[in-house]
């Protein structure tokens, strides 16, 4: 694929998270509570090496946080460290016996596999613009637009992702915005900082 430079890509630095809450709390009522309420936003507090992020949201699709959790913490207990290459010595059956479905054991495999192929590279990711990460990603087997746009969220750290299939942040929505909004229509006012107003939004389901 061909990468053009984009003309500026803003990760979430503390500095940054701080005008994002500012912006948010300016323009928005709702976050406004949201942030007095929750504190300071801690998004991407904990860093994970590329595969982790990226295996750990194939794990998570359509599963509930606790399913999610609880199966990601089997899988870890069939490696010494969470990397492609042990993964790949675990075989399918041994997968699924820690819980994740036939093609989701597939789906981290071939995953596991590019990256060792050397097919992904993630150094070049710092200079791809959100399209294009997306766009490299969905390319393998099991990761569609959701888990590209939480790699870039939690992953590359990105400033403005909005994951608008998300159902989590839909149903945030409807609560504290009503019945009749979309996430389309209330998130035009956070931009730049739309992630950072969806670690608000998902705080506020837990």
């Amino acid at each position: 694929m061909s990468v053009s430079t984009p003309t500026k890509i803003i990760t979430l630095t503390d500095r940054v998270k701080r005008e994002a809450e500012q912006h948010l709390a300016k323009v928005d009522k709702v976050m406004a509570q949201l942030i007095a309420t929750h504190g300071e936003c801690k998004i991407a507090i904990n860093r994970r090496q590329p595969f982790e992020t990226l295996a750990t949201s194939i794990i998570s699709q359509q599963l509930s946080v606790k399913a999610a959790d609880t199966i990601e913490k089997r899988v870890r207990t069939l490696v010494k460290f969470f990397e492609p290459t042990e993964i790949l010595s675990v075989s399918h059956e041994h997968l699924r016996d820690a819980g994740l479905s036939t093609g989701k054991a597939k789906y981290i495999h071939a995953l596991a596999t590019h990256i060792n192929d050397g097919k992904l590279d993630f150094i070049a990711f710092k200079q791809y613009s959100d399209e294009q990460v997306i766009v490299a990603l969905t390319q393998i087997p099991g990761i569609g637009k959701w888990t590209a746009e939480m790699f870039l969220l939690f992953g590359l750290r990105r400033v403005d992702v909005l994951a608008t299939g998300d159902v989590a942040l839909r149903r945030a929505v409807r609560n504290l915005y009503g019945e009749k909004k979309t996430l389309e229509q209330v998130s035009k006012k956070w931009r730049p900082y739309a992630s950072v107003a969806s670690w608000y939004l998902w705080r506020s389901l837990k």
